[in-house]
């Protein structure tokens, strides 16, 4: 039984790190604000070696439009400025001499519907990875020895209840993702 309970947890933990792992996907898709989260993914060479840009610069949103990277050393905005042009995010950076400024475009009705096709694509990476659990954990409750074939089923249906849970937490997060890039 304690065995059976284990796996619970571990497939419980698993499915919850799918849910915050999409979380911070759909952060990185704009939905028409500036948010510092749009340029998380992006590393420069800095003293030889790839750094992320949180890690050399402050990120902030002065406004609803625009973002401000102020490094850390001046030297490197040139630096900061390809890193963000060959990031391929749309954004066209300005450098002023003290920091870089990025001014973020209205999103088109195009350029939305993308979007949404991106966070839909997310959120079915975060359906497969329930899935992949709910599949692994199924197969190590057959492997549990010396438990009756009735606790086995009770503990495969609370797996099945469980992942039925996390999958309409996906569909619900990705409601509001749809909801907040869709919104003019």
């Amino acid at each position: 039984m304690e065995e059976i309970d284990l796996i619970f947890e571990e497939t419980l933990d698993q499915m919850t790190k799918s849910i915050h792992h999409l979380g911070k996907e759909l952060l990185k898709i704009r939905a028409g604000r500036a948010s510092p989260a749009m340029l998380e993914g992006i590393r420069l060479e800095y003293y030889g070696a790839l750094t992320p840009l949180s890690q050399v610069s402050n990120i902030s949103s002065p406004d609803a439009r625009t973002l401000a990277v102020q490094p850390w050393e001046k030297g490197i905005i040139s630096e900061i400025e390809k890193a963000i042009m060959n990031a391929n995010l749309g954004l066209n950076p300005q450098n002023n001499g003290e920091m870089v400024i990025i001014n973020i475009p209205p999103l088109t009705e195009e350029r939305r519907r993308d979007l949404v096709k991106r966070a839909r694509a997310e959120s079915e990476d975060a359906k497969i990875a329930i899935r992949t659990a709910r599949k692994d954990a199924n197969d190590m409750l057959k492997g549990v020895e010396g438990v009756s074939e009735d606790l086995i089923k009770d503990a495969e249906e609370r797996v099945q209840s469980l992942t039925n849970k996390h999958v309409s937490k996906v569909e619900e997060v990705l409601t509001v993702k749809e909801k907040e890039i869709m919104t003019v």
